[in-house]
């Protein structure tokens, strides 16, 4: 087993306490009413949860990404929720702000981020532009004082609750990733629409939307890196500025999967057939032996991209490869564990369902296991491949 440092592991058996006190009694509320775990976000907030990363002179603790990991871990294995919540605020753009914004614009966002005045969602995907995401049409045309932004954006994460949403968009009459930049809208600017919510298969509690821009004029002291037409210069630094997405992203499937497999064991050795306890039956020890094996090995793969920092980022092959691993594992372990329940498995009277259906989207945001393999294959060759048709 892996063995974090005791102020480490002191920090785990912390937040979960505080998780299984204040988060697991509203898990399935929250996803059965559909509704944002607002009392959770507060609570996160008033602990120092929410600013954990962001540097201290900004209002946060300037804690090191393994510490956010945990934190993801432990709170996903008691509500998806309300560990997406999490996510979005400890890898989402504050964590980009921290690295690539001006120091005028550190001291105007970041302190609202850390105590909870300020939520910030992302808007990188398109309609048309998914896994494709340098196929991405918003535009930005500077305009005097500000930025002319038009497009639409799509898929999301809480962007009708947000303060803030941290814009790609493309600078000029460019295609591919040159062009590409980024800059902050805030809610209430004129030409800015939020669309409705859509309803979706698992973390309902905090839906995705599409954001409309409609001549919208951004001061451009919200630029947060303007797109070079002549180059991929701004869009590398963007993208490399949310890898720790990834590895958050990977915790949360750790934890679903930790939950779903402790609740899979405590009912094997409960539940009995043919007059004596289903753990006893070699079929059913394989899949548990299974599913503690794939933990362990998510677990190492995941401590490690958050341990071997580059630049203070986890390193982008370590991080791609967790993710991965992660993606998949969470599925086959959340699929065993309600099979080991039989039926009652497949009733809302337990969370096996539920986690099934969490468990199902990380495989789609910040990568898809697709593009990851993609993504992969071109770190260990060394080379980029295009996919895109001669």
């Amino acid at each position: 087993m892996f063995q974090l440092d005791p102020d480490l592991e002191a920090f785990r058996q912390e937040i979960r306490k505080t998780a299984e006190r204040a988060f697991s009694a509203k898990a399935a509320y929250w996803d059965e009413k559909e509704e944002f775990p607002t009392e959770n976000r507060d609570l996160l907030a008033k602990l120092g949860y929410l600013g954990m990363v962001i540097p201290e002179a900004y209002g946060g603790s300037g804690a090191p990404v393994i510490q956010g990991t945990i934190l993801l871990e432990e709170v996903a294995r008691v509500c998806f929720n309300t560990a997406l919540v999490a996510q979005i605020a400890l890898n989402g753009p504050s964590r980009a702000l921290a690295v690539l914004a001006s120091e005028e614009q550190k001291q105007r966002w970041l302190p609202g981020c850390a105590n909870g005045d300020y939520s910030f969602a992302i808007g990188i995907s398109e309609p048309g532009a998914g896994s494709a995401m340098t196929d991405m049409i918003t535009s930005a045309v500077p305009d005097g004082d500000h930025i002319v932004l038009n497009g639409q954006k799509a898929y999301c994460t809480g962007g009708h609750l947000a303060s803030h949403v941290f814009v790609f968009a493309r600078w000029g009459k460019t295609q591919g990733p040159r062009g590409i930049g980024a800059l902050v809208v805030e809610r209430g600017m004129k030409g800015f629409e939020v669309g409705h919510p859509d309803r979706k298969m698992g973390g309902r509690g905090i839906p995705e939307v599409e954001l409309y821009f409609d001549h919208c004029r951004v001061p451009t002291q919200n630029v947060i890196l303007a797109g070079d037409p002549d180059s991929t210069r701004s869009f590398k630094r963007l993208m490399s500025s949310f890898g720790p997405e990834r590895v958050g992203n990977a915790a949360m499937c750790l934890g679903v999967a930790q939950a779903a497999y402790e609740a899979a064991r405590k009912y094997s050795q409960e539940r009995e057939q043919f007059g004596r306890p289903i753990c006893e039956f070699q079929g059913l020890q394989w899949k548990v032996a299974d599913m503690a094996v794939q933990l362990h090995a998510a677990r190492l793969m995941i401590y490690r991209a958050a341990t071997n920092l580059v630049d203070g980022f986890p390193d982008p092959l370590e991080a791609a490869m967790a993710k991965l691993y992660a993606n998949e594992m969470v599925q086959r372990v959340t699929n065993e564990a309600l099979q080991i329940h039989g039926h009652a498995g497949f009733t809302r009277a337990l969370p096996l369902e539920r986690m099934v259906r969490d468990s199902r989207g990380f495989a789609l945001g910040g990568g898809t296991t697709e593009i990851l393999r993609n993504t992969i294959a071109s770190m260990v060759y060394g080379r980029a491949f295009d996919q895109r048709r001669a």
